[in-house]
Order: structure tokens, then sequence, then C-alpha cells
């Protein structure tokens, strides 16, 4: 039996709500808002609308949030897990999109147990399951080998915070919890291959980590057995078939109880790829820099490791999806409309005719000398001449430049309020912001809807 596997589960069912620091209890509740709110807006968009309809009246008792319709445990956490993230504007630094991933989840978990779930419990399982999400994903070499090598890991990893979290809310024991993450690796897939022709299926990969998080738990808690020696070298094990040049096991468990995961993820201020984020920062910085409007501006070189190039290097914004993996359009629409929020990606501002021309005078040049976890560096040039030079690291949002509260809940109105009214909006936040006090998760529920 792998050492490392066994320690991930009892670090799931040992842990307690005392164990975290106050810091990161307050982070964990800042990434739990920013989920509810991506995810309220995200059920209004094309994708999650038509995810809905594949299961349209089929009967259960748990909620899509946003909306009247109730589902299967399973199929929410699949429905909500698709609209947190159908949008973009989902957290980013764990599995990559774990709120998007762990929250559903956890939700439906909720969702199935007959005893009320405080507070302290939801924040407990989802610390968890941004840590073992994570550390798979660290396990795998990191963000940009793993992904590089085709492989989509808020799918392949956030399957295993979603099962540590969902083991944790349906109270599993360290040999179910255990049983519960490899079944999970066996759940575990999805590609890049939607990068090529901007297609949805994304946007399904983080519902379905949420719902085989939750089914792997639900199976280990009826006594089906997971493979014990998932992480070991062996033939078929989840680091020798997903990661094999790049995998590092030692990171599942290295300063496991002490260094806490969540305390590296990012809230996403921009509606795009946080591949682009650090560009967009930069190019707002040096417009004020070089005190230009933008009709002043000649042209724009962004200098970017290849990994980067490959991933937001696109041109195509015939559809939402594609335009927020573009690190060009993005640029353009700072600079065409000023900002980079969730409008500047709708149709009517994609198709201005001002963004085309602008595209084309942005060049992307990738730097051999850049690391592939690397920031880039933004150059602008005056039509007068002059020109300026930036990197931001970190970019806005990153928990070395965090958005301050009253940005975090701008944020969270200007999406809440695309589905509920303001007082609905205010009530659903007020409760999130004191969710450690709460003595049963149900008292929010009835603001989702």
């Amino acid at each position: 039996m792998s050492g490392r596997l066994q320690r991930l589960a009892q670090f799931c069912t040992d842990t307690r709500f005392e164990d975290l620091p106050p810091a990161l209890v307050e982070q964990a509740k800042r990434h739990i808002l920013d989920t509810f709110g991506a995810t309220l807006a995200g059920a209004g968009s094309d994708v999650a609308r038509t995810a809905r309809e594949v299961y349209q009246g089929e009967a259960g008792s748990s909620l899509i949030w946003g909306t009247q319709q109730r589902v299967g445990a399973a199929q929410a956490a699949m429905l909500n897990g698709i609209a947190a993230h159908a949008l973009e504007l989902d957290d980013t630094g764990g599995c990559d999109h774990s709120g998007a991933v762990v929250i559903p989840a956890v939700m439906a978990a909720v969702s199935l147990s007959d005893q009320p779930m405080t507070g302290r419990e939801f924040i407990t399982a989802v610390v968890i399951g941004y840590e073992v999400g994570r550390r798979v994903l660290e396990a795998c070499g990191g963000y940009s080998a793993h992904n590089g090598a085709g492989w989509h890991s808020t799918a392949t990893c956030g399957v295993f915070g979603a099962a540590a979290a969902c083991a944790r809310i349906l109270r599993l024991d360290a040999g179910q919890t255990l049983s519960a993450l490899g079944i999970a690796g066996s759940f575990s897939g999805g590609l890049w291959a939607f990068i090529h022709d901007g297609s949805q299926s994304k946007k399904l990969h983080s519902g379905r980590a949420a719902e085989g998080g939750l089914l792997a738990a639900r199976f280990a808690r009826q006594g089906i057995s997971g493979p014990t020696r998932l992480f070991d070298d062996v033939w078929g094990g989840f680091l020798n078939t997903l990661a094999a040049p790049t995998s590092n096991p030692e990171a599942l468990d290295a300063g496991l109880g002490d260094v806490w995961k969540l305390a590296r993820c990012s809230i996403k201020p921009y509606a795009s790829c946080r591949g682009t984020h650090s560009a967009i920062d930069a190019l707002g910085l040096l417009l004020e820099q070089l005190d230009v409007q933008v009709d002043q501006v000649e042209d724009i070189q962004v200098s970017l490791c290849g990994f980067l190039k490959d991933m937001c290097g696109g041109h195509d914004v015939a559809s939402q999806a594609a335009a927020q993996m573009s690190l060009p359009y993005a640029l353009a629409a700072r600079l065409v409309h000023g900002h980079c929020r969730l409008q500047a990606y709708d149709d009517d501002l994609r198709g201005d005719p001002r963004i085309a021309p602008w595209m084309s005078r942005i060049r992307l040049e990738v730097d051999p000398q850049l690391s592939e976890d690397g920031e880039p560096v933004v150059s602008v040039r005056t039509v007068d001449g002059r020109q300026a030079s930036l990197c931001v690291d970190p970019p806005l949002g990153a928990p070395g430049n965090p958005l301050s509260d009253a940005a975090l809940e701008e944020k969270f109105f200007s999406l809440a309020e695309r589905v509920m009214p303001r007082g609905q909006a205010e009530e659903l936040l007020g409760q999130l912001w004191r969710l450690e006090a709460l003595e049963s998760l149900r008292t929010i529920e009835r603001w989702l809807t």
C-alpha cells in the first residue's frame, strides 16, 4: 500500500477546523463566496443552460444554483460545476480551478446528509479538497508540465480534490477515504483539445470532476474498493500513466498539514484565462506610465514563454470560449473597451470593428529565457516613438496582490445580480461572510434559488 496515499487519506479524516490558521479560514470564505458568484452568473450561460436540458424531467432534491431546478446529487455536482467554470471567472491556482470542482461537489454531498452540516465542517471540507487536488497536480510535476502534456488538470487532478472533500462531508473513515481517492484516479481525465477550436468541452471538465469525486466517495462509502497503489511506481498507476516523465510523488505529502495549498490560490478580476491576467495588468500600468490614450499607441509586443503562447496565443474570437483563451484579444479589449470584465467577452463587444485592427498590432514573441511558469513582459510603443516595458508578477488577484474585500464584493454583486435581485444577493453575501458561524448550510441554500 502506498504510504503517501495512506497519509493523504488520514489527513482528510483527521484535519479539524481548529487546525486551520485563521487567515486560511478567511481566504477559504473569500474563495467560497467568489465561486458562488461565478456559478450564479454561469447558470445563465449557453453551455450551462444546454447541460441542464440533458437532465430535464429527472427528479431529485439537490438544487441547481440560480434556478428552481432540482436533480440528483451527482447531477447537481455536474451542473453546478459546469456553471462555475462556464464564464472563466472562477478561481485558479489549485487543481487548477479548484473552486469550480470542490464547492459544487461538497454542496451536493451536503444535500445527501440527514444531519445538519455546519459552516465550519463545510469550510474544513473545502480546504481539504483544495489541498488534495493541488498536491496531486504538483505530484504530476506542476501546472505547466502536466497541462503542457495535453492534460487539463482541472479535470485530471480536480477529481481527487472533490473526492477528498466529499469523503469528509460523508464522514468516511481513513480506509474508505483511501478507496475514494483510488476510485477517483480511475475517473480522472480531461484533454486540452478544446484549445484548437474554442469548443465548450473545457466547461464540462469542472462538472465532470465534481461529479466523479462525489461518486467516488459514495462508492467507497458503500464498500467498493479503490486501488491502494495508485501513486506507486507501478504499471497502471496514476503518475506512471499520466505524468511519467515529470512525476514528483514526494509532493503528495511534503509539508502536509503545515503548508496549506489554498493559500497559493488566486481570485480572478478578469473574465479570461489566468494566463492573460499579468499582461492585462501590465498594459494598464504602461498606459498610465506613458500617459497616453489608446489612439497614441503604435503597437504592443509581448515576450512570453512557449507554453503560454501555445495556450493563449490564438486569435480566434468567434466564440466567447475562444476569446477568453486569447491573450491578443484580452489586450485589444483592454485598449478598446478599457476593461476585461465579463461584458468585454459578450458578442457585441467581441464584434466591435476596432478589435481586429488592434489584434493585428499586438505581437507575441517567445523568449526561451523565460520560465514556463513565468509571467510575460509587455512593451508598449507610442506613435511619438517612446517605449516602455513591464512585467507584473504577481498579477492582481494573486495572494501577493489580492483583490480587496470591496472589489471582491463588487465582483460578486455584478455576477449574482444576473440571476437574482440585489436584496437577495446581499442576504446571500452576508451568510457567506459569516459562514463559520452557521449551524446548518441549509441556511444559505434558500438564497441560491
